[in-house]
């Protein structure tokens, strides 16, 4: 690594102080001047010290000088807040292997992507600066235009998975988030949670259709393939199918979450019927006396208040089928909570299905339908009791990126924009 002398003068001081700066980032070059111009921008001009370079058509060593090129700028690091920029003196070289003529090439440095105009340093110094933020923020910070701050992300991250990044890979994850809200324009987001607990993005694929996903997940390499145990995600048929044809020997879980969501929906459908027929037969007073009837219903009997054990008993009283509905969805949510095996799990479920067979209710059909498709997948939960909750974490980060950024409707401007927030302090910092 080089260094730079910069002269800072001071009118008291009978000579002016000198002080060196390493030139970071920057290898095999000597240092011919550094000077501050009327911009306030260091320009350091620099040429190589390398004496060789591989000839751009043979491959071959090409040692012979023949002078150097024009001088290259690129932007460096800043120096106390200076725009710093290196005005590089490239040599360039003949390749005598070639009969009859001279094949001359300009060497390249190892610090400098080709026809780039900044340095690797300065390069990952702007993704550094990119990482939870946006790339106006970033082109405004570092005086840079918004295309270049693109570009550099373009150039140095790359637009989907690299599989030699992992040795093995674990729980997978599917899930689908929506571009634009109101729009449905889902993507689908897969990751991965290693076993040290790290969640990598793997993909973001463009539409939630069957094919996509197949495609996808065909597309792991065979040896990584095999280190998959267990897929975790929502009820999604498309998903689940995939997963099923393309890694049949790994556990398919419906999420828990969403398996929660879907019964507790049926009561909540429940809820709002009745509510609304209450409100229809009782005086107003008495109705409003079921004011926060809702929170109260959602919740289990041991978070009830005194307040809530009041209101509810009323609202039982004028309900009976609230009261078993919310009994019925209890008594699921315990079988969920006990450490049970698969097939302990699966006589449970059965047996409380038939209770709500046995009952009056309706309101839970479209969730015994659930169970008649997907008890497998959803029982496969008591394994290892795997869920998708890294995989909503993951989720809950690309709404702050979408909201950040203003939307971000690009799915492979989104992969790169995602890694870079979950890898970016790793690799730049």
């Amino acid at each position: 690594m080089r260094s730079i002398n910069l002269a800072f003068y001071n009118s008291r001081a009978p000579l002016p102080p000198m002080i060196s700066l390493p030139l970071i980032g920057i290898s095999n070059v000597e240092v011919l001047s550094a000077q501050l111009n009327d911009n306030g921008e260091f320009i350091i001009t620099v040429k190589s010290t390398l004496e060789s370079t591989a000839c751009h058509e043979c491959g071959k060593e090409a040692m012979k000088g023949h002078g150097y090129d024009d001088p290259i700028i690129v932007r460096h690091l800043s120096v106390f807040g200076c725009k710093t920029y290196i005005h590089l003196l490239s040599a360039r070289f003949g390749c005598e292997h070639h009969p009859g003529r001279t094949v001359t090439t300009t060497q390249q440095v190892s610090w400098r992507a080709p026809r780039s105009p900044n340095t690797k340093a300065y390069e990952e110094h702007v993704l550094l600066q990119l990482v939870n933020s946006t790339v106006e923020d970033v082109s405004r910070k570092e005086d840079l235009g918004y295309d270049a701050v693109l570009g550099i992300l373009n150039r140095r991250i790359d637009t989907k998975v690299d599989w030699n990044d992992f040795e093995r890979l674990g729980v997978l994850g599917i899930d689908e988030i929506a571009l634009k809200k109101g729009h449905r324009n889902y993507v689908v987001i897969i990751t991965v949670r290693l076993n040290d607990g790290q969640v990598k993005v793997l993909a973001v694929l463009p539409n939630r259709e069957k094919k996509t996903v197949i495609k996808f997940l065909q597309s792991i390499p065979r040896h990584l393939k095999k280190t998959i145990h267990t897929v975790c995600t929502d009820l999604c048929d498309n998903y689940v199918d995939a997963a099923h044809l393309v890694l049949s020997h790994a556990n398919v879980v419906a999420d828990r979450f969403h398996v929660a969501k879907k019964y507790r929906g049926c009561a909540d459908k429940l809820r709002v019927k009745e509510l609304k027929r209450l409100k229809d037969e009782l005086p107003e007073a008495e109705y409003k006396k079921l004011k926060g009837a809702m929170w109260a219903f959602r919740k289990k009997e041991a978070d009830w208040t005194e307040d809530d054990a009041v209101l509810l008993q009323l609202l039982f009283t004028l309900a009976p089928k609230l009261k078993l509905a919310h009994e019925l969805r209890e008594q699921l949510t315990a079988i969920f909570e006990q450490e049970l095996t698969k097939d302990r799990a699966t006589e449970k479920i059965k047996a409380w299905r038939q209770q709500v067979e046995d009952s009056d209710l309706t309101c839970f059909e479209s969730f015994l339908t659930t169970l008649d498709n997907h008890l497998d997948e959803i029982t496969n939960y008591f394994i290892n009791r795997d869920s998708s909750g890294f995989v909503e974490g993951l989720n809950n980060k690309v709404k702050v990126l979408k909201r950040r950024c203003y939307g971000i409707l690009n799915v492979v401007h989104l992969f790169q924009r995602l890694f870079l927030d979950l890898e970016g302090y790793a690799l730049f910092a």
